[in-house]
């Protein structure tokens, strides 16, 4: 059997409970071996994350704990990073060539998927598993449902709420938010 790794990107600016639910439903749906949490740059197509690369690895360490299915791959962080998915994907395959790589991501991101860089070839590459979210109407297209109930939990929600010192507790994991308020993040 091939083994199979599924990759989680985005900014995790922070990470919260919410991506921790996508990665757990992930696991089960797809039967991977391992999620692959992908922070990303600067992305061409949102806003740049508020915090640093650094920050943002430390959080997502405190957040996956001990799980060992779980690991961090930084490489969209480094400065020679294109920042398109289709080239880090492809890295990947040459990397561990007999592996098969599912590649998460959230039903308005594949709904926009058509104005990725080379997304035809990058849907060659891996496979695409879509989670829904609450905002979005349940897309159609060749993807491996990830089933879970949507969570209305974001970080730019999260980022307005700690800048007014609201509660996010319920939010994000206990290590996540003490680390925030310790280096005084999103203030």
């Amino acid at each position: 059997m091939t083994p199979r790794i599924a990759i989680l990107g985005g900014t995790f600016d922070p990470v919260h409970n919410a991506h921790l639910a996508i990665a757990r439903a992930a696991l089960a749906a797809l039967g991977a071996e391992k999620i692959l949490w992908m922070p990303t740059g600067a992305p061409g197509y949102r806003a740049p994350p508020v915090v640093s690369g650094a920050h943002r690895i430390a959080m997502l360490k405190l957040a996956l704990g001990s799980e060992s299915r779980y690991a961090i791959d930084d490489r969209e962080l480094r400065p020679e990073a294109s920042g398109f998915t289709f080239d880090t994907v492809s890295a990947l395959k040459g990397e561990s060539p007999g592996v098969e790589f599912v590649l998460i991501m959230g039903a308005d991101q594949y709904g926009k998927r058509h104005s990725w860089h080379r997304w035809s070839e990058l849907e060659k590459l891996c496979r695409v598993a879509v989670v829904d979210r609450p905002e979005e109407k349940k897309p159609q297209g060749d993807f491996i449902p990830i089933p879970m109930a949507p969570a209305a939990i974001s970080a730019s929600d999260i980022r307005a709420r700690l800048k007014r010192g609201g509660d996010v507790s319920a939010m994000l994991p206990a290590a996540v938010l003490d680390y925030i308020r310790t280096e005084r993040l999103y203030l």
